[in-house]
């Protein structure tokens, strides 16, 4: 295939008759490999070496959901913009505070949002913060939601936080379940 190249790029024209500029195909392919194969390389770092521990956590939550105007007060009214308080119990006991950004649409059931918001407090023991990212959407009253930790955001002893969380609302009331990984050393 690099033959191929090799040969259309050295041609004396294009279709339309314009000559080829020339360059150098070798080295643009080599180049690309070469940044893929390190790429897939292991790094020899503290981080990769360090074993991590999966853990588990649940419990409860109460959330404080509070309308704000949107940065673009012309937006139709299916845009909207919320502030969030959570307070986190059972394992994880943490507070977090965050935005989210939802969208409605003219179908009922269908709609959409965003939201950032930082968790402050103590998980399986281990004090610190992180971030956690979370995508919702609803069609057609079917719900997806995923909820991650933002990479590299826990502080403290929960620097290297990886995980994903789901909510669970029953009879009005919120709880999670979180799967995380964590460094084995604190």
């Amino acid at each position: 295939m690099s033959a191929f190249v090799e040969r259309r790029a050295s041609s004396p024209a294009w279709t339309d008759g314009t000559p080829v500029p020339p360059f150098p195909v070798k080295r643009i392919l080599v180049s690309v490999v070469a940044s893929f194969l390190l790429a897939q390389t292991p790094r020899d770092s503290a981080t990769q070496k360090e074993k991590a521990v999966t853990a588990h956590a649940t419990g409860g939550f109460d959330v404080k959901v509070s309308p704000e105007e949107l940065a673009d007060t012309t937006a139709d009214a299916s845009l909207g913009r919320m502030t969030l308080n959570k307070q986190f119990h059972g394992d994880l006991d943490a507070t977090s505070k965050g935005e989210m950004l939802t969208a409605a649409t003219g179908v009922k059931g269908s709609g959409a949002y965003v939201a950032i918001e930082r968790v402050t407090g103590t998980l399986g023991g281990r004090n610190g913060s992180f971030v956690l990212q979370q995508s919702g959407i609803m069609n057609r009253g079917t719900p997806e939601l995923k909820i991650a930790v933002v990479p590299d955001s826990g502080t403290g002893q929960l620097t290297g936080l990886t995980g994903t969380m789901n909510i669970k609302i029953a009879d009005g009331k919120h709880s999670y379940d979180f799967e995380y990984m964590l460094p084995d050393n604190p």
